[in-house]
């Protein structure tokens, strides 16, 4: 994949990172998800974001992560990892590593808890686009790292030809309005968080998917919800998808993020692990309430999970 391949579009899926029993990163388990993603419609995936709680892997095990899930990539659903680094130079050799071992691309936010002004962050994109021809990915996520670029800088980022995607997690339908209008040559994406509230005017208003982490229990869900708008049949599709799949999503970020998620992940029989400490999962009446809405929305029965009743989890 190069810069100039064709846009990525649909659902952008934020992986978890399955761990096994000992608490080391799975591999297997890797392989297993990333075959479920591409049997359910799921369009790129995104690795080691802060999804797949990346701050607490070790840099030899971000490594191993990527050259490892490289080699199970297909040409149907491109991997791309998280390569953030807690500065320039750190980034931009993450970058390097991943371009040198078969990424497909890299997502970048701003160094977290640095809480760099705008125009440094600004420069920070740029520089490191310079420093490679590996597509990247723009996240724009001040609810983590605070830093907040408003779209003159996103609009300046953007017309440089590495950048491919732009995630947008603020709360604010006008930034996203502003991009979709100036037409850069990104896929404009968003959170799939209905606390935000981006998804609905995100999508109607040209969106090209979201980038989103309810997939991972969702794929073919999701993916629906996540169609471009060429049609009344996508915007009916969107509409009926988003509306059902609304307590689902809630639900998804009714902990801090991946919380919620891999502990369902995890009830269901997804090959998700335990979260790395101190993050622990959901128990009692809190992963029940998660089991019922994967009931409720017939889950178990589309995807072929055996679950133990809710009623003994809150017990």
């Amino acid at each position: 994949m190069t810069a100039a391949a064709p846009k990525i579009t649909g659902s952008f899926v934020a992986l978890i990172t399955p761990f096994d029993k000992s608490g080391a990163v799975d591999m297997g388990a890797f392989r297993a998800l990333l075959s479920f993603h591409q049997a359910n419609g799921t369009s790129a995936v995104l690795i080691m974001g802060s999804t797949g709680e990346v701050s607490m892997l070790s840099a030899d095990e971000k490594k191993k992560i990527i050259v490892e899930t490289s080699k199970m990539k297909t040409a149907k659903m491109p991997i791309f990892f998280g390569c953030t680094g807690n500065n320039t130079d750190v980034t931009i050799e993450n970058v390097k590593f991943a371009r040198d071992n078969g990424a497909d691309g890299a997502i970048l936010a701003a160094p977290a808890y640095i809480c760099a002004p705008e125009a440094d962050i600004e420069g920070y994109f740029l520089e490191v686009a310079d420093a490679t021809d590996l597509p990247l990915g723009l996240y724009n996520n001040p609810p983590r790292v605070k830093s907040d670029l408003h779209w003159d800088h996103l609009l300046r980022i953007f017309k440089h030809p590495n950048y491919v995607i732009h995630k947008e997690s603020t709360a604010r339908v006008g930034q996203v309005a502003q991009v979709l209008a100036a037409r850069p040559d990104v896929s404009v994406m968003c959170c799939d968080s209905p606390n935000l509230g981006l998804v609905v005017p995100t999508m109607s208003l040209g969106g090209h998917g979201t980038a989103n982490m309810g997939g991972n229990i969702a794929p073919a869900e999701v993916a629906v919800m996540s169609r471009p708008w060429t049609s009344y049949v996508e915007a009916e599709g969107f509409r009926d998808t988003y509306l059902n799949l609304l307590p689902l999503l809630h639900y998804n970020y009714s902990a801090i993020n991946p919380v919620a998620v891999k502990s369902l992940m995890k009830a269901v029989g997804l090959p998700a692990g335990e979260l790395r400490r101190p993050l622990t999962g959901l128990e009692g009446e809190a992963l029940a309430k998660g089991i019922r809405i994967v009931q409720d929305l017939g889950l178990d029965k589309k995807y072929g999970w055996k679950l133990k009743p809710a009623s003994a989890l809150a017990a």
